[in-house]
């Protein structure tokens, strides 16, 4: 299947991008990488009538750290692969240092943006469970306004998020890793690229557990819990497992999807510890 008819415009710099918006409402979308989109339009689950191309606007095409507001700031045109590729992730971000191997495949990530990624709010997708786990920031601009909503405000459920018609995202911020700060990912997938069945982050310091689920609810889960190791921290997991609902599907059960949060919010956590 391939989408329908539409009208195609390629934004020189953000300003253009945000007047073709404004005009095109709820009748346009963005096309940056276009690694989740297309599939949609060829599905036909989109039917724009303008497609508004921001993947050749230099002024969104940024990967820079801010030390002094303690965010790694991430553009709208940046792909993936800049990220992940950063000579200094590591230290800035460690947790998508983690996560990046296992999304997709390198040439998928070579093409597709980490706003991009935001912006669809799959549940199973791992780049917005990364910016929920760590308390990050989504930037929303349109030609009107600008606003910075929390990852928790952001998302609102299944491919659902407070993104107005009319707006743009900008960019989203990844707080820098702070001392004493540790990191764990885990995640289980069919195959090796595959959105994930279930996936679990962990960010682990002396006095607290903050852990992120995805793939089971109808968005990223965070949770934060005391510091506790052995049977007590098994108990959380269990009591995080079933809080989060899990459904039956065609690909697993949900009793199964709450044995993997148990066992890999475990895994994530010991990871980190």
């Amino acid at each position: 299947m391939k989408p329908p008819e539409f009208s195609y415009l390629r934004a020189m710099d953000t300003e253009h991008a945000l007047e073709a918006l404004h005009h095109g409402g709820a009748d346009a979308r963005v096309l940056a990488g276009g690694q989740s989109l297309m599939a949609v339009l060829n599905m036909r689950l989109a039917q724009p009538r303008w497609l508004v191309d921001i993947s050749r606007t230099e002024d969104l095409n940024v990967v820079e750290a801010d030390t002094q507001g303690g965010h790694l700031v991430v553009g709208a045109a940046a792909t993936q692969g800049q990220v992940e590729w950063r000579k200094t992730l590591a230290d800035e971000v460690p947790l998508l240092t983690l996560i990046f191997p296992h999304i997709s495949h390198f040439q998928i990530r070579n093409r597709g943006t980490v706003c991009g990624s935001v912006a669809h709010a799959d549940p199973s997708a791992e780049l917005p469970l990364a910016l929920a786990t760590l308390g990050g920031d989504v930037m929303l601009r349109s030609k009107k306004r600008k606003r910075v909503l929390s990852a928790e405000a952001f998302f609102q459920g299944m491919l659902m998020t407070a993104r107005e018609p009319d707006e743009l995202v900008a960019a989203v911020r990844f707080p820098l890793a702070r001392p004493g700060q540790r990191f764990g990912f885990t995640e289980l997938s069919a195959r090796h690229g595959d959105f994930a069945l279930v996936s679990c982050a962990a960010v682990v310091t002396d006095e607290a557990i903050r852990i992120g689920v995805g793939g089971v609810s109808d968005r990223p889960v965070v949770e934060t819990l005391p510091k506790l190791d052995g049977d007590d921290l098994r108990g959380a997991l269990n009591d995080l497992a079933w809080k989060l609902g899990a459904q039956d599907d065609a690909h697993v059960s949900a009793a199964y999807r709450r044995h993997l949060v148990r066992q890999l919010g475990w895994k994530a956590i010991q990871e980190a510890t």
